[in-house]
């Protein structure tokens, strides 16, 4: 997975980049910028307006959220930002020139870090229930083709036992989170007061899909995690585990609701008093309804960290 996604060939390497393949709330409206901004500002206000404010993009693809948010900044924050686009590919051309491209994430800054759709592109192991009983890492090579290899034990097994327990049925799989846990608790730590935020699919412990997750997007359609380079390579995330103390995990309809982003529709009488302004207003929302609909990206997690700052000053529900 790493070597697919990350390697010289890999699928996040290459110079298309992630958005020809699939689409995220960031490529569905400016109006998914437009509420991480207002997230910034929060916490600015929480933090009492320091002197540099960071907003850190984690897993940035090409650039776009770190633009957008920089975009949709009032002028006396704008002044005062620091915006980090972190990734491993190249940067991208025309990328706004305030934005410092990085491969590593900056440490000891003060601000938002806001990881969209990063931890599910964590590599990680995948684990099945044998038909000896035993829980098998799952081996797979470049054309896909599997099998089981050694026995999972040590830190992974008790990582399984603790937030992806499985039954005894042979074929039952999971995928070993523990990775994901120790990057996110990698990436928290970087920050010395803000808030940092992971959204991602997600599911928790009482709710976890018997065979996993694990798939390959290319072209906008999902095809087998075939670990080539050709494809993205992803699986949800058990953010319940990523989650450390005074943490909040709640859907992305919560969170962008929170922040000001409802699909309401505009009233009728604002179509004959001014029809310009009532098209605007009916983009807007449903480009709203679109990022907080149930079933499709409103069903995102978002997992709030705060760090020295009081989590309901900047994200009340």
């Amino acid at each position: 997975m790493e070597a697919a996604l990350y390697g010289p060939d890999g699928f996040y390497r290459r110079r298309e980049g992630p958005a020809a393949h699939f689409r995220t709330s960031v490529h569905a409206s400016p109006l998914f910028a437009g509420a991480v901004a207002r997230l910034l500002c929060r916490v600015d206000a929480a933090l009492g307006h320091p002197g540099e404010l960071a907003f850190v993009d984690m897993g940035a693809g090409r650039g776009e959220l770190t633009a957008g948010v920089l975009a949709a900044l009032p002028a006396d924050v704008t002044a005062r930002a620091r915006a980090y686009a972190v990734e491993r590919a190249e940067r991208p051309e025309g990328l706004d020139a305030r934005v410092e491209w990085r491969a590593e994430l900056p440490d000891g800054v003060t601000g938002l870090l806001f990881a969209n759709e990063w931890l599910d592109n964590v590599p990680l192991d995948v684990a099945e229930r044998a038909p000896d009983g035993a829980l098998r890492r799952v081996l797979v090579r470049d054309d896909g083709t599997e099998e089981l290899g050694g026995p999972v034990d040590g830190p992974d097994a008790a990582w399984l036992a603790r937030w992806w327990p499985l039954g005894t049925e042979p074929g039952l799989r999971a995928e070993i989170g523990r990775p994901r846990d120790e990057a996110w608790a990698a990436a928290v730590a970087t920050l010395t007061r803000g808030l940092a935020v992971a959204v991602d699919y997600a599911h928790t412990r009482a709710h976890r899909p018997p065979f996993g997750t694990l798939t390959g997007f290319r072209a906008g359609r999902e095809e087998p995690p075939v670990p080539d380079g050709s494809r993205d390579i992803t699986a949800h995330v058990a953010l319940d585990a990523c989650a450390l103390p005074d943490a909040r995990l709640l859907s992305q309809r919560a969170a962008l609701h929170a922040l000001g982003v409802v699909g309401d529709r505009p009233p009728l009488t604002l179509a004959s008093s001014d029809p310009a302004a009532y098209v605007r207003a009916l983009t807007r929302a449903g480009e709203a309804a679109e990022l907080t609909a149930a079933g499709g990206l409103g069903d995102f997690g978002w997992l709030a960290q705060p760090v020295d700052v009081r989590l309901e000053d900047v994200l009340a529900p």
